[in-house]
């Protein structure tokens, strides 16, 4: 910080009024080329009254200089998420050519008056994923050179093809690429913070701030910290002030030792909990709110993706999801009442709980805790997502995926590529051509008529955001779905596993693609529950135990135990998926064996009854000696015996495992 900017803020303290001053004072501290760090998610913890201060002073001050120039200007603003409300609110107040010279962010799609500068090349511009600058703002206050991560190989993020760099008038290389023990990092740039500028809810007059009343508590430490050991100043908007002493010390989130200006917003709207939420106690964590009926979802396009997509969750997963066509998803977990199975989160620090959505977006309901911003992405970052829901804007064959960049339209990366990069499973949802299409399902079948939708899967993506090569290298499980097909990323590239009842593969999905995908086989039915009306009994799928752990061979007896207790075969992928893991299991054994299965509350969908069968006698024929069955079932046995007669095979269905046994035995 200049001496001046010391001389003004030892001025502000000497009318005996603490760290507290008005907005205006406190903007007046900041200098002409300052680096400014601004907290906040979407409206969340962002210090509009400050940002409405900095602007007037800016503008006011241009229409006082016989050249036009403002102050301050060519400021250099750092922040880690999306900012505002896509409008004129948040860090659009800084949109002014002048005002600012260079631009670090996590997400721009909030902020179209600094998207603007940047696409036109007014101001230089960076991209960098979301968990990195909040990182990047702790390294800082650590006096470290930069941040040492993986995070950003393979992406627009990796010097080997952008660095991060919007435009032409971006020069300077924040990213570098680091070799350490064989492996490839990328190297982060420490950035000296002059301001730092966050929101509270509660300051003592010594500057020690809690806050009880914000939805999140996001970087506001870490950039505090950042800036007080950068030997810049702290500003802080708060809703009120208290008597020193009185603020629980397991409440302060920042100390005062850090803070310098403490602002009292001065209206309302200038301290929302969100940018449409005044207050909200559930948000704040003051309430738990009963857990609502929440209406089914219409069927519709987005349904169909969500449902498909929801089949993926496993119980006791923690998930993320993403904004947008990912929150179906949700609607779909609370409707098939799953909810209570998985660990929902949002990257700005959520830990269990609803997210919200829209412009409340980051916030949640009924959570297990609220976590500093920068830890969430540690935890993402070291592998603690199980799964991750995105959306799918723009694919190639090679599965790279692009949500960032579209010509002259720049949303930015936010969190997608600490999430995407991080995540053991990562699932791209949204419609396969954006725009105008005609679907209907009809009779179980999905209809496609007229699509003049734009193409989503392209020859090459223009600004690569997620790396499908670095997804294979780290082994990750990679789906993209559709309302009418599912691909899977393999080795061989972006692969064609699924297509909806209904859809025809040449021209539904080939002839709408830039370039074919690779199909190994003639893809499987997507699953018929995922385009009926009915529930599709997700939670006794997730509870149901996975059909690899089914299966346990004995050498000794040379017995194959098969456990199908409450399993439910209701689609021809079922039938196929079991056909599979036996022959998976017993063809390397090149010998035959003795089977045992045990269908104790076996469902067998009547209309795959035929398809089953079928099964069973080209397993029979190829890897069985002979097979006992049991079921307590009078109804199943009678009903799985007629179905087996019908193929010529001997039912063997007993009541008891033991019955079972001793057939196999007296074979």
């Amino acid at each position: 910080m200049s001496t001046h900017g010391r001389e003004l803020l030892a001025a502000l303290r000497a009318f005996e009024k603490g760290k507290i001053v008005s907005a205006r004072e406190a903007v007046q501290l900041i200098q002409d080329g300052d680096t400014l760090a601004t907290g906040g998610f979407v409206g969340i913890g962002f210090a509009e009254n400050i940002a409405v201060a900095l602007e007037q002073r800016f503008l006011e001050t241009s229409e006082a200089d016989p050249d036009g120039v403002g102050q301050p200007h060519n400021l250099t603003l750092v922040y880690a998420a999306g900012q505002g409300d896509g409008k004129e609110r948040g860090l659009n107040h800084l949109g002014h050519e002048g005002l600012v010279r260079r631009v670090i962010g996590g997400h721009w799609g909030l902020v179209p008056k600094l998207q603007a500068l940047a696409v036109a090349g007014r101001v230089e511009a960076y991209n960098l994923p979301q968990g990195v600058i909040t990182h990047l703002f702790r390294d800082t206050a650590a006096g470290k050179p930069g941040h040492l991560s993986r995070i950003g190989l393979g992406t627009f993020v990796d010097p080997r093809l952008s660095g991060g760099r919007i435009n032409a008038a971006t020069t300077e290389d924040l990213v570098s690429l680091m070799h350490l023990n064989g492996e490839e990092y990328l190297f982060y740039k420490a950035i000296p913070i002059d301001v730092g500028i966050i929101r509270g809810t509660t300051a003592d007059v010594d500057g020690n701030i809690s806050m009880e009343r914000e939805a999140l508590t996001l970087e506001a430490l870490a950039i505090a910290m950042a800036a007080r050991n950068s030997g810049g100043i702290v500003i802080v908007q708060v809703e009120r002030i208290a008597e020193r002493g009185t603020l629980n010390p397991r409440q302060v989130k920042i100390p005062g030792v850090l803070v310098d200006c403490v602002v009292v917003a001065e209206k309302t709207e200038y301290h929302m909990q969100t940018f449409v939420e005044p207050y909200s106690a559930a948000f704040a964590g003051e309430i738990r709110v009963p857990a609502s009926q929440v209406p089914a979802m219409p069927m519709s396009v987005r349904k169909i993706i969500a449902r498909r997509a929801a089949l993926e969750l496993r119980a006791n997963s923690v998930v993320n999801l993403g904004i947008g066509m990912p929150e179906g998803v949700a609607a779909v977990a609370a409707e098939e009442k799953v909810i209570d199975l998985l660990t929902l989160t949002a990257e700005p620090g959520v830990i269990g709980g609803i997210p919200a959505s829209g412009l409340n977006f980051g916030a949640a309901v009924n959570t297990q805790a609220i976590i500093d911003q920068p830890y969430q992405f540690d935890f993402y970052d070291g592998g603690g997502l199980d799964m991750a829901f995105l959306g799918l804007a723009q694919a190639d064959a090679q599965g790279n995926l692009n949500v960032s960049k579209f010509g002259p339209r720049l949303a930015g990366a936010g969190g997608f590529i600490n999430i995407s990069q991080s995540a053991k499973t990562v699932v791209f949802v949204g419609t396969f051509t954006a725009g105008d299409q005609e679907l209907s399902v009809e009779g179980g079948l999905l209809k496609i008529g007229a699509d003049r939708g734009a193409r989503k899967f392209v020859a090459e993506v223009e600004h690569r955001t997620f790396s499908g090569a670095q997804a294979l290298k780290q082994g990750q499980r990679v789906l993209y779905i559709t309302e009418r097909c599912v691909f899977e990323l393999r080795a061989e590239g972006m692969t064609l596993t699924e297509v909806a009842p209904g859809v025809d593969i040449e021209r539904d999905i080939l002839a709408r693609m830039d370039s074919a995908p690779y199909i190994p086989k003639p893809p499987k039915l997507m699953d018929p529950a995922v385009f009926a009306d009915a529930p599709m009994d997700l939670r006794e799928r997730m509870l149901s135990v996975p059909l690899a752990s089914r299966f346990a061979y004995d050498d000794l007896q040379n017995i194959l135990f098969i456990n199908f207790e409450r399993l439910a075969v209701r689609t021809t992928a079922d039938v196929e998926a079991i056909r599979e893991e036996v022959h998976a299991r017993l063809a390397p054994l090149a010998h035959k064996v003795w089977a045992i299965v045990n269908y104790d509350h076996f469902e067998l969908a009547p209309e795959v009854e035929d398809d089953y069968a079928a099964m069973v006698q080209s397993l029979v024929a190829d890897h069985y000696l002979g097979v006992s069955r049991y079921t307590t079932s009078g109804f199943l046995r009678a009903k799985l015996g007629r179905t087996l007669k019908r193929r010529g095979l001997a039912p063997h269905i007993y009541e008891t495992p033991q019955d079972a046994l001793a057939h196999i035995r007296d074979a």
